[in-house]
């Protein structure tokens, strides 16, 4: 076959260093729009986004030539440097070091657009150490929890 085919859909959660409550309401819409940009720059695209002011989740179609650490290392480094810049007062802003990256299958991105949309609203009665757990367990992958947070 001469050309090569891709749907490479991507459930990607992750945390503000020490899960710092810094994504405020005003921030979050421009913050998703910048890492939109840096998505689109790699050659992939934010399909859906939601979170609360401690962590986000993104829905993702990553490029077939780049991997996910590659592409989650130049969002977190470049949209960091973006809070620094834009919002001064946040200079302690920092994302945790670690990711949780979830392949989604292109007939779930309906239900996974409307799970990011209603992130405030799963929150009001799960914290996001419950919620990260529960992705871990449901896709079968083994953690040790004294290792799971920084």
């Amino acid at each position: 076959m001469p050309q090569s085919f891709a749907c490479l859909h991507h459930h990607l959660i992750f945390s503000t260093k020490n899960r710092a409550p810094l994504i405020t309401e005003d921030i979050q819409p421009r913050l998703f729009e910048y890492i939109g940009g840096i998505l689109r720059a790699e050659g992939c695209a934010l399909t859906a986004a939601g979170g609360i002011p401690d962590h986000v989740h993104l829905l993702v179609s990553i490029d077939k030539q780049v991997s996910i650490a590659q592409t989650l290392r130049i969002v977190k480094a470049n949209s960091s440097h973006w809070v620094h810049e834009t919002f001064p007062t946040l200079s302690g802003f920092a994302w945790q070091v670690g990711y949780g990256a979830f392949a989604v299958s292109y007939s779930h991105l309906g239900r996974v657009k409307a799970y990011l949309s209603r992130q405030a609203e799963h929150h009001r009665t799960v914290t996001f150490q419950e919620e990260f757990i529960a992705f871990l367990q449901r896709h079968g992958i083994e953690y040790d929890e004294r290792y799971l947070w920084d």
